[in-house]
């Protein structure tokens, strides 16, 4: 499983998510971020669930080190992140890589940053969640502020792009695809150059998204649409876009599409232009 490195704790740096609300009554409370709104921003620029566990840091952030690559995300106060010594970007997402080295100094303004990190952060859950409550010592790691050399599980980030070689994600762009006459509401089957896997084509059942393109043993891609089942147990290479799923039920058997990578600033930037769009449809 991939880890999150803590190189240096900062002062007071704790998991949290959304928090444990209802035990109240027995002394627990809800816990989660004190800035509710900076902490959902950090999860939805890099297009985690609201609810996935991220870090708050107060007053001096941490410096951690990352295993694999991942999109971050880094809001609420100013602590001048630098990765690999460089000054890094907040309040958008960022990429890292292996090795890469994200430190989060002394707050310029503000008290309290977060920061989210693709997948979330993967500690137990207690009473239904992970945010860390330490006068309790619950949730987040052994319920306790982090410490230097803490090593946090990260939960697994789609699409499955390990699983593809170079070549076979490069062909999923190449294109084009032609709409195969089995498809129907669960999914749309297409044929067109072969996506050459690297491990096999099985991967243990996970849940499957609107629009997650699956791509079975023949190396060919099947996008699932609205009747879609749960889970699925193929790999996944990638995700249409939620206003584009319209498009991909319109095109008739025999019909041709083509894909193309987007970031995740560019997904929301168009995510943003369709609602607006369809807000001027009717005046």
């Amino acid at each position: 499983m991939s880890r999150l490195v803590v190189q240096d704790a900062g002062p007071l740096t704790t998991v949290q998510d959304l928090g444990r609300p209802g035990h109240l009554r027995v002394g627990i409370p809800a816990s989660g971020p004190m800035d509710p709104e900076a902490f959902l921003v950090a999860n939805r620029l890099i297009g985690n669930p609201d609810t996935a566990a991220g870090l708050e840091f107060t007053l001096i952030g941490p410096r951690v080190e990352f295993t694999d690559e991942r999109l971050i995300a880094i809001t609420g106060a100013d602590m001048a992140p630098t990765l690999n010594g460089a000054p890094a970007p907040a309040w958008q997402g960022l990429r890292v890589r292996p090795g890469d080295v994200l430190r989060l100094g002394p707050a310029r303004r503000g008290v309290r940053g977060y920061l989210a990190i693709a997948g979330g952060i993967q500690t137990p859950p207690v009473l239904g969640s992970r945010a860390t409550y330490v006068r309790g010592r619950l949730g987040g790691l052994e319920g306790r502020a982090l410490r230097k050399g803490d090593q946090l599980p990260l939960g697994p980030v789609g699409p499955q792009d390990d699983r593809f070689t170079p070549l076979g994600i490069a062909a999923l762009f190449e294109g084009p695809y032609e709409m195969l006459p089995q498809s129907d509401r669960m999914g749309a089957r297409l044929k067109g150059p072969f996506i050459e896997h690297t491990h096999g084509h099985d991967i243990i059942s996970d849940g499957v998204p609107l629009g997650g393109i699956q791509v079975i043993g023949e190396g060919q891609p099947i996008v699932l649409l609205a009747d879609r089942q749960s889970t699925g147990g193929y790999t996944k290479i990638g995700t249409i876009c939620s206003f584009h799923i319209g498009r991909i039920a319109q095109v008739k058997p025999g019909g041709r599409l083509h894909f193309r990578r987007v970031t995740v600033a560019e997904a929301h930037a168009m995510l943003r232009q369709s609602l607006q769009t369809l807000d001027a449809a009717i005046e």
